[in-house]
């Protein structure tokens, strides 16, 4: 007998007996993965009554805004409802009125370290006001674009009894003032510069292609769930907190996220903030507006340990597309006070081989934080250039001690002996804000500096080398990838970020006076490039 032949039959039997059964009989379908409200009856309400009324007050209490400019973005906290929601309801205020097809929520992991973004791969995260369906055909589309993007339910479950609560309580809010929408949960295990790039960069692309609102405005929102510092008193959590939301004002998303690295500012989705304004800033973001802030002993009232909440928005302002541009001044009296400390610091390192004990002056500029770069030259020759971009520390201290560094630790050259201490020359360069330059020709030469940053290579050149070696913009650019070590073409391709900056410089002899945009620096002798040496990290 035929083997084949006996299957068939076997197969006809068995589908005339199933379908015998009648219409109601069905094969099981793949059961839905959705992701529980962990955290309901704890952080927020469990009855949805209760919920939406405690949502509510928080958004009737929120000051009204008359924001009416396209929103890209808001930042928001996670905390229990009763200790944040004041703040989150300030964010989720602006959003009544506008209607959103999608919304994206960037989240830290708080209890599962993992090396990339997670987009949740179920199907729908629930709370108690329903379920929100996720966005799979966009989440799918997102995951492709980059290999620091995956699929995933880590970050998104219970981890040793501790279920992950900073993307789930935005939700509720959202589905308050929102009501339908499509979600794109993402949480992130690693909240490096890099990481957020290549979220921010793809959430851009891929929202691009989406088809914009009939007034222009796109149909998702990205909210990035972040608290600010933790656990210190009230009264320097506020000076930390204010000092994390002026750099989000200012739009310096590049030293947000070296400071949250080197925890020199604090914000527990500091990945999630720097991506949202990566992502927002290239759809046309150019406005952050900080909404409210208050911290949990504005609440409880116990001010000894305090965990800080902000809200911010960020838009497109086509009014003031520089908005986030500020204006820096320093007076010759600053200037001055600024060179004693870096010739003291110089002195001091060389002589007693220790670090100069600096007074903080009674000048509110030199308490400002700021990045800076002391460059010593002999009789016109470079003898030691160091600086930190990053705005760490107070501007006094940062040129102290970028001053004594130069003086001792610029691998370029030995250290300086007490015999050239007479024959030292100083000049300080003062860091602004930093932009990433989205059109060459808002780089002008003579009035702004560049960093390069592709991965982990970093070029940084001052604004005055460029006018001392008498290159035109391309080959400023081109020097400054040969700076971080790259090809001197770098600055073309899709990897790399090039940011400017302006700076206030100035040296024993020549105090800065304010520069206007089209004014060059003035010449000055001819000498080897400043900046940061190769391969030396800021220190």
């Amino acid at each position: 007998m035929n083997p084949w032949r006996s299957s068939i039959g076997s197969f006809l039997i068995l589908y005339l007996f199933l379908t015998s059964l009648g219409a109601g009989l069905a094969l099981p379908q793949q059961a839905r993965k959705v992701r529980l409200a962990g955290v309901a009856g704890g952080f927020y309400p469990a009855d949805p009554t209760q919920l939406r009324k405690m949502i509510n007050d928080f958004l009737a209490k929120a000051s009204a805004s008359k924001m009416q400019q396209p929103l890209l973005a808001l930042v928001s906290p996670h905390a229990g409802y009763p200790y944040s929601g004041g703040v989150a309801a300030h964010a989720y205020a602006l959003l009544r009125g506008r209607k959103f097809a999608r919304v994206v929520v960037i989240a830290p992991s708080h209890y599962e370290a993992f090396a990339f973004s997670s987009v949740y791969d179920g199907d729908a995260y629930s709370t108690p006001l329903g379920e929100v369906p996720v966005d799979k055909a966009f989440a799918a589309k997102l995951v492709s674009m980059s290999p620091l993007i995956k699929f995933s339910g880590r970050g998104h479950g219970e981890i040793e009894g501790h279920w992950e609560h900073a993307l789930e309580d935005e939700l509720p809010f959202l589905q308050q003032v929102l009501g339908d929408f499509k979600l794109v949960p993402i949480v992130m295990g690693d909240q490096s510069y890099e990481c957020s790039r290549a979220l921010g960069v793809s959430l851009a692309e891929l929202i691009r292609k989406e088809n914009p609102t009939a007034s222009g405005d796109f149909d998702t929102l990205i909210v990035a769930s972040s608290d600010l510092s933790h656990y210190h008193p009230y009264n320097d959590a506020e000076v930390l907190d204010h000092k994390t939301l002026a750099a989000i004002e200012g739009w310096d998303y590049f030293n947000l996220s070296l400071n949250f690295e080197r925890r020199v500012w604090e914000a527990c989705g500091g990945g999630g903030i720097v991506a949202a304004m990566i992502a927002a800033e290239r759809l046309g973001a150019n406005r952050a507006t900080v909404l409210a802030y208050a911290n949990s002993g504005d609440i409880t009232g116990d001010k000894s340990r305090v965990v800080g909440y902000g809200a911010v928005a960020l838009t497109k302002d086509s009014s003031q597309p520089d908005s986030h541009s500020k204006e820096f001044r320093l007076s010759g009296k600053e200037q001055g006070v600024l060179m004693d400390i870096a010739r003291k610091s110089v002195e001091t390192a060389v002589r007693e081989h220790k670090l100069y004990q600096s007074s903080p002056p009674a000048l509110e500029a030199l308490l400002a934080e700021r990045g800076a770069f002391v460059t010593l030259t002999e009789k016109g020759e470079l003898r030691g250039c160091i600086g930190d971009l990053s705005p760490s520390k107070p501007l006094y201290l940062m040129v102290r001690d970028v001053a004594a560094l130069a003086a001792v630790r610029d691998p370029r050259f030995p250290p300086v002996d007490a015999g050239e201490l007479n024959r030292l020359e100083y000049e300080i360069s003062v860091l602004s804000p930093f932009r990433r330059v989205s059109d060459w020709k808002q780089i002008r030469v003579g009035r702004h500096g560049l960093v390069v940053r592709q991965g982990e290579y970093e070029g940084v050149l001052l604004p005055q080398v460029a006018v001392e070696q008498r290159w035109d913009r391309t080959t400023f650019l081109n020097e400054a990838c040969i700076k971080a070590g790259l090809p001197s073409r770098c600055w073309q391709g899709e990897s790399t970020d090039v940011f400017l900056f302006t700076a206030w410089v100035f040296s024993e002899h020549r105090l800065a006076e304010p520069l206007h945009l089209d004014e060059p620096f003035p010449q000055r002798p001819t000498r080897p490039q400043g900046g940061l040496p190769p391969g030396s990290p800021p220190q």
